[in-house]
């Protein structure tokens, strides 16, 4: 039996029939009419593909590949379906080609279904799937997150004697790599190295690249140097990859030595490399080395981009230097380099954090004159800037407009204007802006709890503010230390001394380990209550454990200390 026919019965599939969503034939008879709709280079295409319809010679199916071909490339799906749709109409006969072409189509639609259903027409029609057919479905597949019926194929397809090449296990491997199974991907590698396909530099960088995101750097390293053992040269991105893996692992140093390593092997470092390199040096706060990075990818002719100059921009505005920031903002723009709505949103959020909110809003300003697109980054970072002014107002307009443009707010956007509203006791208005986050859809975190319940205590509406509090430990949310401060705050402000002291013994075991804050609010009130053991008592645990603050940040004596001097 063939392998067609080995194939087809295995695979159970019926002849295919179009399916009926297809565009009508007549839609796509040519666009002039309507140009600004569709790209002028496929508007040509279908024109010069109805024009081939037209004449009485019929040209060979090679010529209507390359024009549907083309249109799935461009990602004109349906367009090209269109086509597929009038070229069965008029009885062409498609090959080989046009069907992979047309499963290729299906797969990006995700139309997994079809895709098989195309292929059952090729095994009907009598052709041998090439390695493109089984490719591109396995591909296909994998696009979709079926990565295991991926594999489930490969394994038929591979039982019926077909062969698979480094495409195929390169896309089987990259499938699984996406979905978290690294070790999975290596077991495969393994089992490839035992058949007739050599492992090549891309299946090794794809398995070095999961390794990498799963922070298991030194294995990444290890599977690195057996390629090299083994003459599978690794290139630039076999190098950018490991670099990013020993950046994540903090290993600066290891870093910089392969970096060194690739120059010496002649593989050049590319833009990306290099800006990896400066992602890290920032986040270490040495900003200065990395604008001199910056300085050296340039006079080796390697043009920053623009996550170059936002990576600088960030670590300036994370060591607190806006005005270094500003001007590689503006450096950016000196060197052709367009800004994106991210190189906005890192200076609107340190401009609003420096409370210079009226100056981020000049930025917000600038990006809808470019036509550009505010994100919620964008919104959030500015009302957040306007609630810690306590201009409220102008906050809860910037929300109106954040609908306006079609972005959604999130749990960091209402919070802010929660915790604002309560710190301005606006208590009605923020549980019912807590009540309108929760009917949106959008889940409440526990900053978000501890905002209304400090509110709450703040505001006298202890019992709400306990009914709350009971509802996260219901819902069995892990309750951090912050949470239990603000409610152990509001007990003692309501002379609940025991109870107080009983969350600190509950949230002790909970597993939630009181802070110096914790202890601090029981002491000073047992002191303000003359319960002075209780508060000796404390004071001496709060010793034991290391927690005793002799002088607050601004270098004056703590209240505790105040009382135990």
């Amino acid at each position: 039996m063939s392998f067609s026919r080995r194939l087809s019965s295995s695979l159970s599939l019926s002849i295919p029939k179009f399916p009926p969503f297809l565009p009508n034939p007549t839609f796509l008879l040519c666009f002039h009419s309507q140009p600004s709709s569709i790209d002028n280079v496929v508007v040509d295409a279908v024109c010069q593909f109805n024009s081939m319809l037209l004449v009485r010679d019929t040209p060979p199916i090679m010529e209507f590949n390359k024009i549907v071909g083309s249109l799935v490339k461009m990602k004109h799906y349906p367009t090209a379906l269109s086509l597929f749709k009038q070229m069965q109409v008029k009885g062409i006969e498609p090959d080989l080609s046009t069907l992979n072409i047309l499963i290729n189509c299906f797969c990006h639609l995700g139309q997994m279904t079809f895709s098989f259903t195309v292929l059952g027409k090729i095994l009907k029609l009598g052709y041998q799937p090439n390695t493109i057919t089984l490719n591109t479905l396995m591909k296909g597949l994998c696009l979709k997150g079926e990565v295991k019926k991926s594999l489930h194929f490969h394994d038929k397809v591979v039982a019926q004697g077909f062969q698979m090449d480094q495409v195929s296990y390169a896309t089987l491997l990259n499938g699984l790599c996406k979905i978290g199974e690294t070790r999975s991907a290596l077991k495969l590698l393994r089992m490839i190295e035992d058949r007739s396909t050599r492992p090549n530099v891309v299946m090794y960088n794809t398995i070095i690249d999961g390794l990498c995101k799963d922070k298991l750097v030194n294995e990444a390293y290890d599977l690195y140097s057996e390629m090299d053992a083994r003459g599978i040269f690794p290139n630039v991105i076999t190098y950018s990859t490991l670099i990013y893996g020993f950046c994540l692992a903090g290993q600066l140093m290891e870093a910089f030595g392969l970096l060194n390593e690739m120059i010496l092997k002649n593989i050049n470092p590319n833009v990306y490399t290099y800006t990896i390199l400066m992602d890290a040096l920032c986040k270490e706060g040495k900003v200065k080395e990395a604008k001199n990075l910056l300085a050296v990818m340039t006079k080796e002719g390697v043009k920053p981009n623009v996550v170059s100059y936002n990576t600088l921009m960030d670590g300036y505005c994370l060591i607190g230097e806006v005005q270094n920031a500003k001007q590689m903002f503006h450096t950016m723009v000196q060197k052709g380099v367009n800004p994106n709505v991210y190189s906005y949103n890192i200076m609107i959020d340190r401009l609003c954090k420096s409370k210079r909110v009226d100056e981020a809003m000049n930025l917000l300003r600038e990006v809808l004159h470019k036509n550009m697109v505010p994100n919620t980054v964008t919104y959030s970072s500015l009302i957040d800037g306007f609630c810690k002014l306590g201009r409220i107002t102008s906050a809860l307009d910037l929300l109106k407009e954040m609908y306006h443009r079609g972005q959604p707010a999130d749990v960091v956007t209402y919070t802010s204007l929660l915790d604002a509203l309560c710190k301005n006791q606006n208590l009605d208005k923020a549980t019912a802006l807590f009540m309108k986050m929760k009917e949106r859809g959008i889940q409440p975190n526990k900053y978000t709890y501890t905002a209304l319940i400090d509110g709450l205590c703040k505001g006298g509406k202890h019992k709400n503010a306990q009914k709350l509090f009971q509802h996260l430990l219901v819902k069995g949310c892990r309750i951090n230390v912050w949470t239990y401060n603000v409610m152990i705050s509001g007990l003692c402000k309501e002379g609940m001394l025991d109870e107080a002291l009983a969350m600190k013994s509950k949230m002790e075991e909970n597993g939630c380990i009181p802070d110096a804050v914790t202890f601090e609010i029981i002491i000073r009130s047992l002191f303000e209550k003359d319960q002075n053991d209780k508060a000796e008592k404390l004071l001496h645990e709060m010793i034991a454990k290391d927690l005793l603050r002799f002088r607050d940040f601004h270098g004056e004596r703590s209240p505790v200390t105040n009382k135990l001097l």
